[in-house]
């Protein structure tokens, strides 16, 4: 027989075999001492008749009136007294109820001998047949003792029947084993409640740890016990998150890695373009100018003179834009307020604000605390930001800017968003969109946002994209208040 491998069903399993040896022990115990306490009251009340008897018939006794006895013996018959003997100090019978006289067993017998105590009972269980039938029947013999004397005169035998006291004993017995069933079923349902308190938290333990071998370390366990489980529950909760902290951090680690390889590889591309393209595009502008100096040129001439050198400062800005990039530069933090940054930042687009006729909504909450950081390079980030958002709103569009201080998780920083109403960043493109080279627009190298990043992980902040109601992008800049940088 195979036993279950299941730690709710084998604690099951051996709490009811448990409970059933302790029932079954305590009802066996129970059972003995009812049966034992059932036959010493019988034997009691067959002494108390044999007493009585010897009450009843002692003049006869010391007349030696033996039919007096006899005739006594047949008053004090009936269905539980069965037959009564009476032996003289030699244990010879000398009255009797007629019937039993064919009973040599129980007629010639007497069960004390002539050296036993005054106090002494004689009493045994056995089967009689009386009237053609087998009769259960409890034999008590106690001496005849005379008050004042130290003689035995005699003794008196009496048989009562053991009909009642073994329907008692039935009862009694049957009356047990329900108990004995109940208390076994309620045990049993107790221990199956036990048994799924007790497993319940580890099936969740082992749930939780086959979610970490997948990868999972969000999972947590709700176990508020206060118990070992309960501990156990909250140190492998401590474990996750730790387990979570550290992927994060690897993570993040590991995308700087790229980063810096990535980093590494532009610099490498832009150096080799500075030197293949920059000079002779320098002569090649320079040309471009003087020939276009000539006044001697017709206009359709100077007019396609015009856009080479349109094309040339388009390159140049390229090529500047990408060494910028690539060039890795030393910040010089300082304190400044949120709102100065901002405010320089935004004169900077005021006319593309009012030639678009955007409207600017700023919130800025009430206590913002002065953040350390390279004033120049945070006023490049907003800038990047704010451009991207007028980029994407259409002509009367809005774009709001709040600064708060961070709560939660983002406690000691300064959280700033920028939101807008325009056409919006597909989800998908949430995290790509700080990648370099990577842009939605038609115009444009993709170099802003991912300059921006840079700037501000290099102040340990944060910048993502955020969700937000109703149609447009929110971009949330996270900059710690205090931070060596």
């Amino acid at each position: 027989m195979r036993l279950p491998r299941t730690l709710y069903s084998r604690f099951t399993l051996w709490i009811a075999a448990l409970l059933m040896v302790l029932v079954g022990a305590i009802t066996w115990v129970t059972e003995r001492r009812e049966v034992n306490t059932i036959y010493a009251e019988t034997t009691n009340k067959g002494v108390l008749i044999a007493k009585n008897l010897i009450d009843h018939n002692l003049r006869y006794l010391l007349l030696y009136d033996y039919d007096g006895i006899q005739t006594g013996i047949r008053e004090q018959l009936d269905d539980k007294l069965l037959y009564v003997v009476f032996y003289d100090r030699f244990a010879t019978p000398i009255a009797y109820n007629g019937e039993i006289a064919q009973l040599n067993a129980v007629y010639c017998c007497s069960r004390l001998q002539g050296n036993a105590r005054l106090d002494a009972v004689a009493a045994a269980a056995k089967d009689v047949v009386l009237e053609g039938r087998r009769r259960p029947v409890l034999e008590i013999e106690i001496p005849i003792a005379i008050r004042g004397s130290t003689d035995r005169w005699g003794s008196v035998k009496v048989g009562l029947s053991l009909a009642e006291m073994r329907a008692d004993v039935r009862r009694t017995r049957l009356v047990l084993i329900l108990l004995g069933c109940v208390g076994f079923l309620f045990g049993l349902a107790g221990a199956t409640v036990l048994a799924r308190r007790i497993s319940r938290p580890i099936e969740k333990l082992v749930e939780g740890t086959v979610r970490i071998s997948q990868g999972h370390f969000d999972r947590r366990i709700e176990i508020a016990s206060e118990d070992e489980i309960g501990n156990l529950a909250r140190s492998f909760n401590d474990m996750t998150a730790r387990l979570l902290d550290t992927r994060e951090k690897m993570e993040d680690a590991h995308r700087k890695l790229v980063q810096a390889e990535k980093l590494a590889s532009i610099g490498r591309l832009a150096a080799t373009i500075a030197h293949e393209i920059r000079n002779p595009l320098t002569s090649v502008k320079l040309n471009i100018q003087k020939i276009a100096e000539d006044g001697r040129l017709a206009p359709p001439e100077t007019e396609h003179l015009a856009i080479s050198q349109e094309g040339i400062a388009q390159i140049e800005k390229f090529i500047k834009e990408l060494l910028n990039y690539t060039r890795v530069a030393d910040l010089h933090p300082e304190r400044f307020p949120v709102s100065l940054i901002l405010d320089e930042a935004v004169k900077l687009l005021d006319d593309a604000f009012r030639e678009k006729r955007v409207a600017l909504e700023r919130r800025m909450g009430e206590g913002l605390p002065e953040i350390r950081v390279d004033g120049d390079k945070m006023r490049q980030v907003f800038l990047n930001v704010l451009r991207n958002a007028l980029e994407a709103v259409s002509p009367g569009g809005r774009i709001k800017v709040t600064a708060v201080r961070g709560e939660g998780a983002a406690a000691g920083k300064v959280r700033l968003r920028v939101s807008d109403n325009g056409c919006g960043i597909p989800e998908k493109d949430w995290e790509n969109i700080f990648e370099p080279f990577y842009t939605t627009k038609s115009s444009g190298i993709g170099l802003g946002l991912a300059v921006s990043r840079r700037i501000v992980e290099q102040h340990k902040g944060a910048i993502r994209v955020i969700r937000k109601r109703g149609p447009g992008t929110t971009f949330e800049i996270l900059i710690p208040v205090e931070e060596a940088l």
